[in-house]
């Protein structure tokens, strides 16, 4: 089915709520901007409403989530889809209806946003442009090694701002962090966070520093205490490169989600995370159940179907 015959598809979806259900015109018009809605999120899936499927409604609802939707908009859009649906069945356009046993959306449980791979790749890549003089250079390198450390540690903007210059362990590759209820964990760092840190101590902090023998690791201009309002503007003035508006908090997820892509055990990433409780870190398994769903259909002999023999296949078999 064409996106023409979606239009269509919802066309014929107004004219049902207008003459047998005598909905008021308001109702109607939000209901057809409803529906819409969702036909333009399945051609971004390449499918149409006829061809949805449960998990495309899942997802549907799962991205108005995460897009800062609030639960009464999420479940008035579900009873849009419901309705649709009973239409389409009615009109005989759809044998199935996707939305059956989708749980209300007071049960869900809203997923963090995360960015790309590719986007946290832009993120920290080197700046197009070189900063000129040695106070905006030493800034700059600060800030990549902020992000840096955000990315591989998922650190919280109180846990970045607290750590000190002794809590850094470069040469075994970690760094102690104090997160809620001054817990402090080991967080490990990869060589990429390891590199720009290591040139931001040696040649950056101590512009920053002055002749002053501060503690923390990461300091402001005229070497004072960087408040958690700067913190988030390094991060959002960063991610202008991807055309978003990250925050710190992004980019702990962004660590979390893509461990658990890669494979990552939960309880790994719930110590990481500096979770007291599994349950927390849990919100995740959504990305170990795909992940294990695509490496079972990649590699199971059985999992895909297989096409049927023709009697020629056979007989040259016997």
């Amino acid at each position: 089915m064409s996106r023409y015959s979606d239009s269509r598809v919802v066309s014929g979806f107004l004219d049902y709520l207008k003459v047998e259900k005598g909905l008021r015109p308001l109702t109607i018009a939000a209901y057809t901007t409803d529906a819409g809605q969702f036909a333009d999120f399945l051609e971004s899936k390449e499918s149409t409403l006829a061809k949805a499927k449960r998990d495309d409604v899942r997802d549907f609802i799962q991205q108005l989530f995460s897009n800062g939707v609030d639960g009464r908009s999420v479940g008035r859009k579900l009873s849009v889809l419901r309705h649709l649906y009973r239409y389409l069945l009615l009109d005989k356009v759809d044998a199935s209806d996707p939305t059956l046993n989708i749980d209300s959306p007071k049960q869900w449980k809203v997923l963090p946003k995360a960015l790309a791979r590719g986007e946290m790749e832009i993120m920290l890549g080197v700046p197009s442009e070189a900063a000129k003089g040695r106070e905006a250079q030493a800034i700059a390198m600060r800030d990549r090694a902020m992000l840096e450390v955000f990315y591989a540690g998922a650190l919280r903007v109180s846990e970045m701002t607290g750590i000190k210059l002794e809590d850094l362990k470069l040469d075994a590759g970690y760094i102690l962090v104090r997160g809620k209820g001054d817990k402090e964990r080991i967080v490990p760092l990869g060589k990429s966070a390891q590199h720009v840190l290591a040139a931001y101590t040696t040649e950056s902090r101590t512009v920053l520093a002055g002749s002053r023998n501060l503690p923390l690791l990461f300091l402001g201009r005229r070497a004072r205490k960087l408040t958690r309002q700067r913190v988030w503007q390094i991060v959002r003035q960063a991610s202008t490169k991807i055309g978003r508006n990250a925050s710190p908090h992004m980019l702990r997820h962004s660590c979390a989600t893509h461990m658990v892509e890669n494979g990552a055990d939960l309880r790994t990433v719930q110590t990481i995370l500096g979770h007291a409780d599994i349950s927390t870190t849990q919100v995740y398994t959504h990305l170990a159940l795909d992940r294990l769903k695509t490496v079972y259909q990649n590699h199971h002999p059985r999992a895909k179907l297989r096409r049927k023999e023709s009697p020629t296949t056979r007989a040259k078999a016997v």
